[in-house]
């Protein structure tokens, strides 16, 4: 018998991943809030699209409303939930999931940020796991409907990389990487919280950026992160095939690392749909709640830990809640006007 999985929380990611692993024969059950999408998923199935690259597919998968989660108590136990919500529904995911997991099942974060410490206090250390989804480039449209902007990462991007909380690699650990892997590169790490903290890097480059702005895959060199990141012990791994150090440094102002990184920005114009924007400015596009508490504002938390102003990041948090909020309209002259000094 296969293992019997659940992904709480099915938009751009979760839905995207869930769909290559019911395309390929898993037993994956997939719920979610939007009454709409849910419904959709339910009537004609789930929609893949790519901006190139690969031919568009739908795939008939089982979906349920919150409110029929309740049925799972009838059910074999879950042996693997992935958790896909944004980050301030992770609490609650959890909870719901809990009751019904497999005496042996365990929780994997599939998620932005930092979430696994939020889920061990729900289940337990022993029960979480994570995995992060780099560069993906998803949005969920419409209904039932997920598109993927970017290009599939493949041998020259491994874009899954799933672990667990304590560095060692488990059975368990190729199991998630076998599963999400049906959707496009993976691998197994024993640098979880590294992995987690260079992904935060990249999020906190674009993600508040394109939500004040209005911006399709804005970006701005914010080396705050890197070095609040090497301070708390982390371990960083490469941002967008860049040196963690060499990104820092750019934004410090050094002239030859500068270079590198612009060199590394121009090599990828024209590869993907220019019109995709990063998760949380697709949230602002929708009046969704954005997860800047959890990206920018995570990173001024733990600056404050070890003794590092998070300048930028506290201002970029502050303009997004402001735009949020209503109380300014996205402008991209929010970045270019800022002043830190």
């Amino acid at each position: 018998m296969g293992k019997k999985i659940a992904v709480v929380g099915v938009g751009a990611v979760g839905g995207y991943t869930a769909a290559h692993m019911a395309r390929a024969g898993e037993d994956v059950t997939l719920i979610d809030m939007w009454p709409a999408h849910v419904d959709q998923m339910k009537k004609e199935g789930l929609l893949i699209t790519h901006h190139q690259g690969e031919e568009p597919f739908t795939v008939k998968v089982r979906a349920l409303h919150l409110t029929e989660a309740q049925h799972l108590s009838k059910e074999a136990p879950i042996d693997i939930a992935f958790v896909c919500t944004k980050s301030y529904d992770t609490q609650w995911a959890a909870m719901l999931i809990k009751q019904y997991l497999a005496p042996g099942g365990y929780v994997v974060s599939l998620q932005n940020c930092m979430n696994e410490g939020t889920i061990a206090g729900v289940v337990g250390w022993g029960k979480t796991m994570g995995c992060i989804a780099s560069n993906i480039s998803v949005g969920l449209i419409e209904p039932g409907h997920v598109h993927r902007g970017g290009v599939k990462g493949g041998a020259t991007h491994t874009v899954y990389r799933t672990g667990e909380v304590h560095g060692t690699i488990t059975e368990r650990a190729h199991e998630i990487c076998r599963l999400v892997s049906y959707a496009d590169s993976a691998k197994v790490t024993d640098n979880l919280w590294g992995e987690r903290w260079s992904k935060l890097v990249a999020n906190t480059m674009a993600n508040g950026v394109s939500a004040c702005t209005g911006l399709s895959g804005a970006q701005i060199a914010q080396n705050e992160a890197i070095r609040i990141g090497e301070a708390r012990g982390y371990r960083l791994e490469e941002i967008d095939h860049l040196p963690p150090e060499t990104i820092a440094r750019a934004g410090e102002g050094d002239a030859a690392a500068l270079k590198i990184y612009d060199e590394r920005r121009l090599s990828r114009v024209g590869r993907g749909s220019p019109d995709q924007r990063p998760s949380m400015g697709q949230d602002m596009a929708k009046g969704r709640r954005t997860e800047i508490e959890y990206l920018n504002g995570f990173v001024v938390r733990e600056g404050e830990q070890v003794g590092i102003q998070a300048r930028a990041n506290e201002w970029l948090v502050d303009i997004v809640k402001k735009v949020e909020r209503g109380e300014l309209k996205q402008d991209p002259h929010h970045i270019t006007e800022l002043r830190l000094n």
